[in-house]
């Protein structure tokens, strides 16, 4: 039996740590890379934008940072653990306690409102004061008013909201966001991003956005262009 050591952890001062990533797939036609010898770094409570053409490579990119994804090389440190050195259900339980992820079509649960949405991971964690924290964190971003209200019935601004609020209700060491206004007009995408950008701030929570939005890109701390796969410098 091994027992943990009683000294306090030091956090690794990068919350991302990316290594010669590579992903390719074969089909009946043959390889195809769709990336390749990606390296890059992010400190902690920094931002990054992930940018490039469709098609480019970047949500495949996303996908591996978060082990959602398996790479054919390289490899990727989140949070101070290697992630490939997990099987699939280490991975999955790595990523529920540091990731949170806001993507562009919501995701919500149709049949829970707003309130249930958000409170959901939270109940999943055992969190006792679920309701009281959720409905904090919908206040937070404007949407007090709409605590019972099903997705069907909130804007799509409003929706978008709501998986803000989702995510950053657990705190996430670090949160993925791929294209998260990209279905929305750019005055609730504008407001969108400043609420993300906002809590960024106050949580010292590290963004990973992905977008095709250059606006969006200059307000991060750092920012990566993939071309054909590769990073352009």
């Amino acid at each position: 039996m091994t027992h943990e050591s009683s000294m306090p952890s030091v956090p690794h001062p990068d919350a991302i740590v990316v290594e010669g990533l590579g992903k390719t797939v074969t089909d009946s036609s043959g390889a195809l890379t769709i990336l390749h010898n990606i390296s890059l770094s992010v400190p902690r409570g920094d931002t990054l934008a992930i940018v490039g053409a469709s098609g480019s490579g970047k949500s495949t990119l996303l996908s591996l940072l978060a082990g959602l994804d398996v790479p054919t090389a390289g490899r990727v440190e989140l949070c101070g653990t290697e992630l490939f050195a997990l099987n699939e259900d280490q991975r999955a339980a790595h990523r529920a306690r540091h990731v949170g992820f806001v993507f562009q079509n919501f995701q919500l649960i149709a049949h829970l409102s707003a309130l249930e949405n958000v409170m959901l991971p939270l109940e999943l964690r055992g969190e006792r004061n679920a309701r009281a924290l959720a409905t904090g964190m919908l206040q937070r971003v404007g949407l007090g008013e709409r605590l019972q209200h099903r997705p069907a019935l909130l804007s799509g601004g409003e929706q978008q909201r709501v998986a803000l609020a989702r995510a950053f209700v657990m705190r996430p060491d670090i949160l993925m966001a791929d294209e998260p206004t990209g279905s929305l007009d750019h005055a609730t995408g504008q407001a969108v991003m400043d609420l993300m950008f906002e809590l960024n701030r106050e949580i010292g929570t590290t963004l990973v956005l992905v977008t095709h939005d250059s606006q969006i890109a200059a307000r991060c701390q750092h920012s990566v262009r993939i071309a054909a796969g590769g990073l352009v410098r």
